[in-house]
């Protein structure tokens, strides 16, 4: 199981400056990749096109850019970009759904069917990450269209795909997924087998499961407890989220955080691993010592 890193949107005008640094630190600490979210902060794309940009080796994804506000031979032609600034195949595309409040209720798309949608979106994304050209008619997506980006090799994509037929899709079209907010028993018991049986049937290689969560090392469990259940309050909000936290018996994110001294976290990180996860990626969130002591203990695991 590789180790890596979830990095949050930052503020102020040197933002990327300090995103670039951490990317830097995460590759001179050993770790094997760096994940950014895509919010409503910085383009994380762009964000990786710059500091991969400057610092090689690292593997960079992105967890996860939205679908619906962008046509996906608008998001090819940007992710092969950013591939080709990071020279290599270092970029892995994360995409996903994101939520109806978002989708609907700022964005104003139509978010009653977000199933076919990802499959049509799939069926233009892949081929173009492929380097194809694409001829496909759907009835939520339409593309007719061939990129020139001069890339060398493939572009990877993994979905956020928690229920049966989200898994499904990333199975068949993608080369797996791209987990948060979802538990160790959530992964062993449903994540894992419902993704490896699809690409079974399909006759496809084991997929990808990445899997991100809140992690910290501390001698105060209680106290880090009740930050992460500040920190991360809106995704229990979420119902595709509170349906992955309902599996596992959580009461809410809180209940998902890896938290304990160093021995308790490897072992629920080991845990992940024997359940079938091929990437951990580490969402520190403690700071101070707390946060250098997470750190230690992801980078002697590595």
């Amino acid at each position: 199981m590789r180790i890596g890193i979830s990095m949050d949107e930052r503020g102020g005008p040197d933002a990327l400056e300090r995103f670039t640094d951490g990317v830097r630190r995460a590759a001179d600490d050993g770790f094997a990749s760096v994940w950014m979210s895509h919010i409503f902060g910085m383009d994380a794309l762009t964000c990786l096109a710059v500091a991969g940009s400057r610092v090689p080796g690292i593997e960079l994804g992105t967890s996860v850019v939205p679908t619906y506000p962008r046509h996906p031979a608008a998001l090819a032609q940007q992710a092969r970009t950013t591939a080709l600034a990071l020279g290599g195949q270092r970029l892995t595309l994360g995409i996903g759904l994101s939520h109806q409040m978002v989708i609907e209720g700022m964005f104003g798309y139509d978010f009653s069917r977000p199933v076919r949608h990802m499959k049509e979106y799939l069926s233009v994304l892949g081929p173009l990450l492929n380097g194809e050209q694409v001829a496909f008619s759907g009835e939520t997506v339409k593309a007719h269209i061939g990129l020139s980006v001069p890339n060398e090799g493939r572009v990877p994509v993994v979905i956020a795909a928690l229920g049966p037929k989200m898994l499904k899709v990333a199975a068949e079209q993608a080369d797996g997924t791209v987990l948060w907010m979802t538990g160790p028993r959530t992964v062993r018991d449903h994540i894992v087998p419902t993704i490896r049986a699809a690409a079974e049937a399909a006759g496809r290689p084991d997929p990808r499961v990445v899997c991100i969560l809140p992690v910290g090392v501390t001698s105060d469990v209680e106290a880090a407890r009740a930050r992460a259940g500040e920190v991360f309050a809106v995704y229990g909000q979420l119902p595709s989220y509170r349906a992955m936290m309902d599996r596992e018996g959580a009461e809410g994110p809180a209940d998902l955080a890896l938290l304990g001294d160093e021995d308790t976290v490897a072992a629920a990180i080991a845990d992940l691993r024997d359940a079938g996860v091929t990437d951990f990626v580490a969402g520190g969130f403690l700071p101070g010592k707390d946060g250098e002591r997470t750190r230690a203990l992801l980078k002697s695991l590595l």
